[in-house]
């Protein structure tokens, strides 16, 4: 296999006490571990199955057989697919593949197939580990319906919810009537935000719901839904747990995740700041009491929602390995992966006792624009520079020529910060992300910049922020165009492709930004002088090819499929009226009417499209 010379490597945790260091057996007895994933995660279970002397094995799509998880694994087998659906959703696949590969053990990361108890229970039915909870523990929890009763027999606090799944829009403004709005829809089968939709207005409860159960369907198989009534300004607090065969279930420590959009999580810091040790120490017995009640085994994370009086609402359960559990180990000194490993290899959590210190903040670097609503985006990574110091931990599945398919999520790496307190962690954080540059695509680090300047979040004495503070407090009081980076693909104010270069000016150097047929022909030495470089940015031909100079058309702005039209073809349509749905990165995102008038569609539904496609256009009434 290929050097991954080019990954840039992890800071290793903080220094454990030998007590919570996570020691395996010098022979292990699962040595061969296939992890059913890709991305950062895969890379994330490759760096713990070699430090605890296994040896790591990939299974990968088509698009990602140069990635960076591939060359870093002792051994890589193809799916022999390009989707997800033929691919990291293909239970038979991967499990042809986990014989082939003679493997002991499979390791499912987060997302794709972590949470299906089918895919758990083909894993032990071959012969395998699977390295997760029982397929009977995922089923019950996995289930958001199931999980509440379990919660609701312990005595966990929770909001009003339905107990079974809705299967129309009436079943949902029927429950809107009857406990008032917001309300949450949720996918039953969900997790990291995909199939939940929060709904504000009785008005657009019909979209919410057909986009909740499409993203469901999409990401999880399942386009079941349930409700619950969604608690004003909350926080998003979790625990996480560990738990092992021999019936020990340790509740490690707190995270916040309040900072999310799209019901995705952006940033997460450890231990939750701010919380009384009363709230603290409640979360942290329920959890445990709610994993103890559904005999739960290997990592896990509690999840609950905190008002701002002080109630508490259970949410749901992860049965896997979280995104954001790096700040957990970053606190605490213990692996979480490396225990997964040896939870699986019947190892006891009996004498690991967390000793809490310092504080750390993660922030999730994805392949999306901040100042175009956050839509994701595909491309290739020209450059890539990372931060370096004390405290600094950098979780990637890129490197310099990394391409970056519109297939799969849209998260390139995590940023991780500690610091001995909150406020030195922040102070740390700004440099790690002034340090930090990624060439190719846009991404949200200038949104995590903006985040750390805010009072909200940054200030010394209270949290500010909440679950849906980005759309509702940030984002109404700041300028788009302040969240656009450097390197990567942009718009200037007429709406043309722009993107950044550097010139030396008396010996200093200074960033312009181009639009990006002018600096693709200043690349390519094709403007001999200023005024042909002039009509070339200025004159028709760009005008002409370029689909946004023409205010009647409907332009993609992203690189992803046609979902649907919200409506018809021949309809009137208001001005910033929604009236098409795309895909991407498992991803919804629609887009508006240019203006008033008659939408006259030309993208089919299915169709595959990118940035800055024409797919439509709107005639003036």
């Amino acid at each position: 296999m290929p050097s991954a010379s080019t990954a840039p490597s992890a800071t290793a945790l903080p220094s454990p006490s030998p007590s919570l260091s996570s020691p395996s057996p010098a022979t292990p007895k699962l040595r061969r571990i296939l992890i059913a994933n890709r991305g950062e995660i895969a890379m994330r279970v490759i760096h713990a199955c070699h430090d605890t002397g296994r040896i790591a094995i990939a299974a990968y799509a088509d698009p990602d057989a140069d990635a960076l998880f591939v060359h870093a694994a002792d051994e890589a087998y193809a799916l022999g697919g390009s989707d997800a659906q033929s691919t990291y959703l293909n239970i038979a696949a991967i499990v042809e593949t986990a014989h082939k590969a003679h493997v002991d053990a499979v390791h499912p990361g987060y997302g794709f197939l972590a949470e299906n108890a089918e895919f758990a229970q083909a894993v032990i039915d071959a012969g395998m580990t699977w390295i997760g909870p029982q397929p009977a523990t995922i089923r019950a929890l996995g289930s958001k319906v199931e999980a509440r009763r379990i919660a609701a027999e312990v005595g966990a606090p929770m909001a009003p919810g339905t107990t079974e799944p809705v299967h129309d829009p009436a079943e949902v403004i029927k429950f809107a009537k009857e406990h008032g709005l917001p309300l949450a829809i949720k996918a039953v089968y969900g997790g990291g935000g995909r199939g939940l939709k929060v709904v504000h207005r009785l008005e657009d409860v019909r979209e919410a719901f057909v986009s909740a159960t499409h993203e469901a369907e999409l990401a999880f198989g399942n386009g079941d839904c349930f409700l619950e009534r969604f608690l004003d300004r909350p926080r998003h607090v979790e625990v996480q747990i560990l738990a092992d065969t021999h019936g020990d279930v340790k509740a490690i420590d707190t995270r916040d995740c309040s900072l999310q959009r799209r019901n995705q999580k952006l940033i997460e810091e450890a231990p939750a700041p701010f919380l009384s040790d009363a709230i603290t120490e409640h979360l942290k017995r329920t959890a445990v009491a709610i994993c103890r009640k559904a005999g739960y085994v290997s990592a896990g994370t509690v999840e609950f929602l905190v008002a701002d009086d002080g109630t508490m609402s259970f949410m749901e359960v992860n049965t896997r390995i979280q995104v954001e559990h790096p700040v957990t180990e970053m606190t605490t000194g213990i692996d979480l992966v490396a225990e997964q490993l040896r939870i699986a290899d019947g190892g006891s959590i009996a004498d690991l006792e967390p000793q809490l210190h310092g504080h750390a903040i993660e922030f999730r670097i994805n392949a999306e624009d901040p100042a175009h609503g956050f839509v994701p985006f595909p491309g290739h990574i020209d450059d890539l520079h990372v931060p370096s110091g004390p405290g600094i931990r950098f979780d990637t599945g890129i490197a310099v020529g990394t391409d970056i398919p519109d297939q799969f999520d849209s998260m390139l790496a995590k940023l991780v910060v500690y610091a001995p307190d909150r406020d030195a962690c922040l102070r740390r954080a700004r440099r790690a992300l002034a340090e930090l540059r990624i060439v190719g695509v846009p991404t949200v680090i200038p949104f995590d910049k903006a985040v750390l300047a805010d009072p909200d979040f940054a200030s010394p004495d209270h949290l500010g922020v909440y679950t849906r503070w980005i759309e509702e407090s940030f984002l109404p009081r700041i300028d788009p165009s302040t969240l656009t980076g450097d390197g990567a693909l942009h718009r200037g104010g007429d709406g043309r492709p722009m993107t950044r270069m550097w010139i030396e000016l008396d010996g200093k150097r200074v960033e312009l930004g181009l639009p990006s047929a002018f600096a693709a022909g200043v690349a390519a030495g094709s403007f001999a002088g200023g005024a042909r470089a002039a009509d070339s940015v200025s004159g028709g031909t760009e005008t002409a090819d370029d689909p946004s100079a023409d205010p009647d058309t409907i332009v993609s702005i992203i690189t992803g499929t046609v979902v649907r039209w919200l409506v018809d073809d021949g309809a009137t349509v208001a001005a910033d009226e929604p009236v098409v749905v795309l895909e991407a990165m498992k991803m919804e995102t629609q887009i508006p009417a240019p203006h008033a008038g008659i939408l006259h569609t030309s993208a089919a539904v299915g169709a595959q499209v990118r940035f800055g496609d024409r797919l439509g256009h709107v005639e003036s009434a």
